[in-house]
C-alpha cells in the first residue's frame, strides 16, 4: 500500500487544482463585498439576543406609525418596531437558507459522486431519477409538500433541500467522471487502491471547491424560496422572518394605507443576502472554471469586445490589410 500512497500522492501538476484557488477568489474585489454583506447579517443573527431586549412583536406604537427618530423604520400593523423585526426574522432566514444548502449539498453531493464514480447502471438510475425531480416545477411541488408535511422550520428546510438538490448532483457527476480518469488515479487504481481510497484522497479534494461555490449560490436559493413560501401563507406561523413580515404586511392592507416601511426593508434584506451569496459562489466558480473568463463565454460580463479601428480610406496604404471578411484583389464574386 506504500507503493500506492506514493505512487498516488504525486499527481500530474498539469491536472492537479492549483493550491490556494478558492482563497485567492475570495480575495477580489466582488468577492469581498460579497463575503463582507453576508457577515454583517450573519452578525446580526448571532447577536439577536443582545440587540432586542424585548419580544419583537411587542406594541409599541400606534399601528403604521411612519419612521420617526424613536422608531427609523416605523411600526408594522401591529405596532411593532419594524428594526426588531428585521432582525429577528435575519435569523430565521439565514437559518433556513444555510441549511438548506447543505442539506442540498450532501444530497446532490453524494449523487453526483456515486453516480459519477461508479457509472454504469448505477450512473444510469441515479441520473433518471434527477431527471425526474428536474422536470418538476418547483414552486408547485413546494406549496404541495408544504402543505402535506406541515408548516414546521424544519419541513419547510428539507423540502427546499430536497427540491435544489439536482444541480450539484449533475454538476459533480461531470466533475467526478473527468477526475477519475486522469492519469494519477489510473494508476493507483492498477497498483491495488480501491475505491473508498480513491475517493477520499483523489476526488473529494478535486470536487471539494466546486462543491463549496455550488452551495453557497444554493443559499441565495433557499433564502428566496422560503420567502416566497412562507409570502403564500406556508411558512412556520410561530416563528418571525423576513417572508412573514411581507405577508404580514399584504395580510393587514399595509399598500391601503402607504405603508411602505413595512414591505420594503424586508424586500431589501432578501435582495442582498441573495444578490451577496451570488457574488461570492459566482467568484468561486469563476476562479474553477477559466473559461468564464474569457468574455464573449461568460454570461456575467457584458461589456463589448473592442475591434481595431481601421485609418480613413484616404489613408490606406498599398501595405494595409484589408478588413476580416472582405474580398482580396482580383477575387471578387463571378
Amino acid at each position: 500500500m506504500s507503493q500506492v500512497t506514493a505512487a498516488a500522492e504525486a499527481p500530474d501538476s498539469a491536472v492537479s487544482a492549483p493550491p490556494g484557488l478558492v482563497r485567492d477568489a475570495l480575495k477580489g474585489p466582488q468577492a469581498l463585498v460579497g463575503l463582507a454583506l453576508l457577515a454583517t447579517f450573519v452578525a446580526i443573527a448571532l447577536l439577536q439576543p443582545v440587540l432586542l431586549s424585548q419580544d419583537s412583536t411587542t406594541k409599541v406604537g400606534a399601528v403604521f406609525a411612519p419612521p420617526s427618530r424613536e422608531h427609523v423604520l416605523g411600526l408594522d400593523g401591529g405596532g411593532a418596531d419594524m428594526v426588531a423585526l428585521l432582525i429577528d426574522g435575519t435569523r430565521v432566514s439565514l437559518l433556513v437558507g444555510f441549511a438548506a444548502a447543505l442539506v442540498s449539498a450532501v444530497i446532490g453531493g453524494l449523487v453526483g459522486l456515486t453516480s459519477g464514480f461508479f457509472g454504469g447502471k448505477t450512473d444510469i438510475t441515479l441520473m433518471r431519477l434527477t431527471d425526474y425531480f428536474i422536470v418538476i416545477p418547483d414552486i408547485p411541488l413546494m406549496i404541495v409538500a408544504a402543505a402535506l408535511f406541515g408548516r414546521s422550520l424544519t419541513n419547510i428546510i428539507v423540502i427546499i433541500g430536497i427540491i435544489y438538490w439536482t444541480t450539484t448532483a449533475r454538476l459533480l457527476r461531470a466533475q467526478v467522471k473527468s477526475v477519475r480518469e486522469r492519469v494519477y488515479v489510473r494508476r493507483a487504481r492498477g497498483l491495488g487502491a480501491g475505491n473508498l481510497w480513491l475517493i477520499r484522497k483523489h476526488v473529494v479534494p478535486q470536487i471539494a471547491p466546486l462543491l463549496i461555490a455550488n452551495t453557497v449560490l444554493l443559499v441565495a436559493y433557499a433564502i428566496f424560496a422560503e420567502t416566497f413560501i412562507t409570502f403564500l401563507g406556508l411558512g412556520d406561523p410561530s416563528v418571525i422572518s423576513w417572508g412573514r413580515l411581507i405577508e404580514n404586511a399584504f395580510t393587514d392592507d399595509a399598500i391601503l394605507n402607504d405603508a411602505w416601511w413595512t414591505i420594503v426593508p424586508p424586500g431589501v434584506c432578501v435582495a442582498i443576502v441573495v444578490l451577496a451569496a451570488t457574488m461570492v459562489g459566482s467568484s468561486i466558480e469563476d476562479a474553477l472554471n477559466p473559461r468564464l473568463a474569457v468574455g464573449h463565454l461568460s454570461v456575467r460580463r457584458f461589456g463589448l469586445r473592442v475591434l481595431p479601428q481601421m485609418p480613413p480610406r484616404g489613408e490606406r496604404s498599398a501595405t494595409t490589410p484589408p478588413p476580416t471578411g472582405a474580398a482580396a484583389p482580383g477575387k471578387g464574386r463571378r
